[in-house]
């Protein structure tokens, strides 16, 4: 996998826990148990399944953390040993976790793209173990000889030390010598062994014994734009779109579809999602809204793929040429747009599969071809394929379509429902894929169950849907936003759509403009990637009686939609999601998913949390904190005070802030209790930056 080229005094990573880097020691020679001298567990980031790597974007911060102790009471130090893709190596210092569980962590944010590898080592530290030990003897006039001369001599073991620099080494001899000198009395020995300075010489080189090494371990950083991204979806048939006189609609085309790009990116969306732009068939085309018969000007639904056009490396005529597919995929490029392209492994009747392989489907015993079903959905214009009968075949087929539309500059792919087809096809597919082509991100469109949702993910995915769309009180957002920042983020990145063509929940359906203001600032916010579905913007809410999909659903048909007068009267969302990304933007601390943290409120419909960013993992270098408190409920005016743990962002309880709304631009001083008024029907969500104690 390629690497990005750095310059060889340039670090590959950030971290605030970087010591001088020591060579690695041996594990304890010629042990004959599985558990080294120091107990080392639990090692993560890492994956459910040990046979998948753990993942991360470039520039991610990612969380280090191994379960390690020993006996008694002597302390113990654990080091983190990373190796770049290029072979550089580093060394980090872990910091015990407060519960007292003997979790040991650290963070670093790994910049360069490709294969890291690293593993824990743990180690006696002969420093801690005889400062804390000398701290209370000396103090309680117990052993206090020993304690000096202990001390003496861990000073000189340390100054023998040929890395150390001299002026450490000569400090080091002169506090030696003085402990030594029995005219020191023992509150001056008290001092050197609580001296800072000398604290500072034994965290970053410290002095070990019963060194025990970890298991090498993997990461796989892939590029940024696998785990950062705001997308957007629309129908490029819609796009351009006209109604003639006879009520008729002439489809749009990629030519037509290229004049809201600019829009597209003006709204701060960097990804141009298109469903399926290939041929459909005309076998059981549905009709409007699903309907099973479809008259002769519906266009039928794009999942249906092929017919007498082509299949799936080709595009519907409709739409334009392949020529014209590339030269809207460089027009997005030009204003900063990646394409991301549909994956829909299935065929309408009329693809020419069916013809050539009818292998690859399932024959009923009375002769016909199972079509898709979804209980109680069925799926008369679609047959899905048998991955079973001719595996080798389906696979080069796959694989020629992918390599097909990767030459046409594609290098984003949404995949529709990958948890209907064998998990072992994906995970051969997006590594011969990704082995190729680094570039490439899959997307699972997976609302399935969590195992085979997080099975897709260890497999290869780089991103996946989640649940996000059925989580809308308090308690689900607290629980679901938990589980995505800290739970399954070593391997899944979650991609918090706020609507699809299929799923307008009952929260949009009935919380009106508000519901859509609050579900748009909690995707974007909570989540490095978020989604929109075009007409959200529009506060389109009307579902199809009895369902969670929009009346006159846009899978079946053109949606003729007028963005400009929406806006200039005062009907688009637009404005605040233009705003929600240009705040994604400027703040660090919301391109990240691992640093959330949920805080409190006295009210069940008042959600708080918060991202935060420490300067020394900054890429600008400066700290950011965003704190976000959103009314849940789009149907009241809230009033209740926050609780918020803000030791998180280093200010002490109590301690007096200023915070920034970064939609409104209201400045206020808050400390770790806060009152807050949100109004479902004007400002229902703060999102505040943390400007600094006031």
């Amino acid at each position: 996998m390629a690497t990005q080229t750095r310059s060889p005094i340039t670090p590959a990573w950030r971290s605030a826990s970087a010591i001088p880097l020591r060579p690695a020691a041996d594990d304890d020679a010629g042990r004959d148990t599985v558990t080294g001298r120091i107990p080392l567990a639990d090692p993560r980031p890492s994956a459910l399944h040990s046979a998948f790597r753990p993942s991360a974007f470039a520039g991610e911060i990612v969380p280090f953390r191994v379960t390690a102790f020993r006996e008694g009471h002597d302390r113990i130090g654990v080091h983190l040993r990373l190796i770049a893709p290029d072979g550089g190596e580093s060394l980090h210092r872990l910091s015990p976790a407060e519960n007292g569980l003997d979790h040991w962590t650290t963070q670093v944010g790994l910049l360069d793209r490709g294969v890291w590898r690293f593993r824990f080592e743990a180690h006696g530290d002969d420093y801690a173990t005889w400062r804390h030990a000398a701290e209370l003897k000396i103090a309680a006039g117990v052993d206090v000889a020993v304690m000096r001369e202990i001390g003496a001599a861990l000073f000189e073991r340390a100054e023998a030390e040929k890395d150390r620099p001299a002026a450490e080494r000569r400090v080091l001899h002169e506090r030696a010598r003085e402990l030594r000198d029995p005219g020191l009395d023992d509150l001056a020995a008290l001092a050197i062994v609580g001296d800072e300075v000398l604290g500072g010489f034994f965290r970053d080189r410290p002095v070990v014994s019963l060194t025990t090494v970890g298991d090498a371990q993997e990461i796989l950083v892939e590029r940024e734009r696998a785990g950062v991204g705001a997308w957007y979806e629309f129908f490029p048939r819609s796009e351009g779109a006209t109604r003639g006189d006879d009520g008729t609609i002439v489809s749009g085309t990629f030519r037509t579809a290229a004049a809201r790009l600019p829009e597209v990116a003006a709204m701060g969306f960097d990804v141009l999602y298109l469903p399926p732009i290939h041929p459909i068939g005309r076998t059981n085309r549905k009709g409007p809204d699903n309907s099973l018969v479809a008259g002769p000007d519906d266009p039928g639904s794009p999942w249906a793929i092929g017919g007498a056009d082509g299949g799936h490396d080709t595009v519907h005529p409709d739409l334009g040429t392949l020529a014209d597919f590339r030269a809207f995929v460089a027009a997005a490029e030009a204003v900063g747009v990646e394409v991301a392209l549909d994956l829909a492994l299935q065929a309408s009747p009329d693809h020419p599969w069916v013809a050539e392989h009818p292998e690859w489907f399932t024959t009923l015993p009375d002769g016909t071809i199972a079509f898709a079903e979804n209980p109680p959905k069925k799926y008369q214009d679609i047959y899905p394929v048998n991955f079973d009968n001719d595996p080798d075949g389906i696979r080069a087929e796959v694989l020629r379509i992918v390599r097909h539309w990767i030459a046409q500059g594609v290098r984003v792919f949404r995949v529709d429902n990958p948890h209907t087809k064998p998990l072992q096809f994906w995970e051969w597919l997006i590594r011969t894929v990704t082995d190729e082509s680094p570039d490439v991100v899959f997307l699972a469109e997976a609302f399935t169950r969590p195992a085979p949702m997080q099975a897709l993910a260890q497999a290869g995915f780089q991103q996946s849907y989640t649940y996000f769309t059925w989580r809308n009180n308090k308690a689900e957002l607290e629980e679901f936003l938990s589980e995505i920042a800290h739970s399954t983020a070593d391997f899944l990145r979650p991609n918090l759509f706020v609507n699809t063509p299929d799923i307008l929940t009952e929260y949009l359906q009935f919380g009106g403009r508000p519901a859509y203001r609050i579900r748009a600032a909690i995707a974007a916010t909570a989540a490095p990637t978020y989604g929109v579905y075009a007409g959200y913007e529009l506060y389109e809410n009307v579902a199809r009686p009895g369902s969670e999909e929009n009346i006159d659903n846009e899978k079946y048909e053109y949606k003729i939609r007028d963005w400009a007068a929406a806006e200039a009267n005062g009907d688009s969302l637009a404005p605040y999601l233009r705003r929600l990304n240009e705040i994604r933007r400027t703040h660090p601390a919301l391109r990240q998913l691992r640093n959330l943290t949920i805080h409190w409120s006295d009210d069940d419909a008042v959600l708080v949390y918060a991202k935060h960013l420490d300067a020394a993992l900054s890429p600008e270098g400066v700290s950011d904190t965003v704190i976000v408190v959103a009314n849940v409920d789009p149907h009241s005016v809230r009033e209740t005070t926050v609780h918020l743990d803000t030791r998180v962002w280093g200010v002490e309880p109590g301690a007096p802030f200023a915070v920034e709304d970064l939609v409104t631009g209201q400045s206020w001083t808050w400390t770790d209790h806060d009152f807050v008024r949100l109004d479902a029907f004007a400002e229902p969500v703060h999102i505040l930056h943390v400007k600094g104690l006031a």
